[in-house]
């Protein structure tokens, strides 16, 4: 199963490399401005709110990784795709790290206390994964309509091949 799991985690970075690549084509202004109707409000924070959400759950939470923080304003205010991109890598090593240590308890039990909660959390790796890559798609497409909105027309993100 983690060879499946890193195949899947490998065609969602091929996903993210198509969006990154039409990001790159967006003037920065357009990528900070805030679009109304979006919880995140910008491209720029959407997406590394994203990254957050990965380093989170899987670095803080179930890794136990003490050197995590989330992305501070200044850090989305001053940060263009390239920031982002490398946010990612992060994102890219922590994962890996991940699907090595959860190789074969992916129904184990991982509990820690989840900063916004009172009581510890118990959940799952299996989960843990799920949530994150649900989460990001959830927000790719949050990204690809503020684009739109913006008056982009982003390309195909859904059917990129590996």
């Amino acid at each position: 199963m983690h060879h499946l799991l890193k195949q899947q985690y490998d065609l969602i970075r091929s996903t993210r490399e198509a969006l990154f690549v039409f990001l790159e084509s967006i003037p920065l202004r357009d990528l900070q401005a805030p679009v109304s109707g979006f919880g995140s409000g910008s491209i720029i924070k959407t997406y590394i709110h994203v990254a957050d959400c990965y380093l989170y759950w899987l670095g803080a939470f179930a890794l136990r990784q003490h050197d995590f923080s989330f992305a501070s304003d200044h850090e989305v205010t001053n940060s263009d795709v390239q920031r982002v991109r490398d946010r990612f890598e992060l994102v890219n090593e922590t994962v890996d790290h991940f699907l090595q240590v959860y190789h074969s308890k992916w129904d184990a039990h991982v509990q820690n206390h989840v900063r916004w909660q009172e009581t510890p959390k118990t959940t799952t790796p299996l989960w843990l994964l799920t949530h994150t890559e649900t989460h990001e798609f959830h927000h790719k497409g949050q990204i690809v309509a503020m684009a739109r909105q913006l008056g982009y027309v982003p390309p195909d993100t859904d059917l990129v091949l590996g």
